[in-house]
């Protein structure tokens, strides 16, 4: 592992310019779901997300990311399924309406279905967070091109075996990419993430953490994933809702092996960590 070395260029996100290289952006999760693995889900009740929204703002998150499904594996959703583009609509696009009037910093929709997308970005979504990568709904591509906001393409599989599995980690985001100019979508806009915990054991989880650096060939900002998740829970043997030293650790490894967003729970205390992290992988001068 190396450094984190400076990357050019940038990615306007709703009225926020985010310059690559800089430092490291943080994404403040925000689950509008009743089911959340992080234990974190506010439900359908507006107020109660605003309300968080609100204090991840005030701490200094860059952006929120909000979700109405959860993506717990399906061998754990505890008797709860994925749900319809409809549910989903329903949970995220009034909380999305009662965020952007009070937030000065821009919103994510963290969902793989088209019209939960498009209905998400008329509310005023500035981003598409997409599990999938443009594969699970095909007018995905042609929704976030329309839409012209910035789209997050995460690895993502239905296994976990792999013939080489950084390389192929690598191989399958570059497909993401090249689908995503394709539909028409600006190579600005793309970030790519590398879906800790989907489609990956725990071992397979550390090692792309390790090896992060080299998704850097991608040549596109990367966003890293890894709060709370059951690897920090399977290492150290606790609950998901005692993760935020483990969280901690995962934060500041990203950003010294190239992360340039990193997607957390804990928003104030992972903040902290990024910020130390990167005046140690970027330098840091009084003043």
């Amino acid at each position: 592992m190396r450094l984190k070395a400076p990357r050019r260029g940038n990615t306007v996100v709703g009225n926020k310019d985010f310059v690559w290289g800089v430092r490291t952006y943080v994404m403040g999760v925000l689950n509008v779901t009743p089911d959340s693995f992080s234990r974190d889900g506010v439900g359908n009740d507006a107020a109660a997300a605003v309300e968080q929204a609100l204090r991840f703002q005030e701490a200094g998150a860059d952006i929120v990311d909000v979700g109405g499904e959860s993506t717990r594996p399906p061998s754990i959703y505890l008797g709860a399924g994925p749900i319809t583009a409809g549910e989903e609509i329903v949970r995220v696009v009034p909380v999305i309406e009662a965020l952007v009037d009070v937030l000065d910093i821009p919103i994510s929709v963290d969902t793989y279905k088209a019209e939960v997308a498009r209905r998400a970005v008329a509310a005023g979504a500035a981003m598409i967070n997409d599990q999938w990568a443009l594969r699970r709904d095909p007018e995905m591509a042609g929704v976030a091109a329309e839409a012209g906001v910035p789209v997050v393409l995460m690895h993502n599989q239905e296994s976990t075996g792999y013939d080489d599995l950084v390389p192929d980690v690598i191989d399958e985001l570059q497909r993401a990419v090249d689908r995503a100019v394709d539909a028409g979508i600006a190579l600005e806009d793309v970030i790519v993430d590398p879906g800790m915990g989907f489609g990956k054991t725990a071992e397979q989880n550390l090692e792309l953490l390790r090896r992060l650096d080299e998704l850097e060939v991608l040549g596109r900002p990367i966003l890293v994933g890894m709060s709370r998740k059951s690897t920090i829970g399977l290492v150290l043997d606790l609950p998901v809702d005692e993760r935020v030293e483990g969280t901690a650790a995962t934060v500041a490894f990203s950003i010294a092996a190239g992360a340039d967003v990193v997607r957390v729970h804990d928003v104030k205390e992972m903040i902290r960590v990024a910020r130390m992290s990167d005046a140690i992988a970027r330098g840091w001068s009084q003043g």
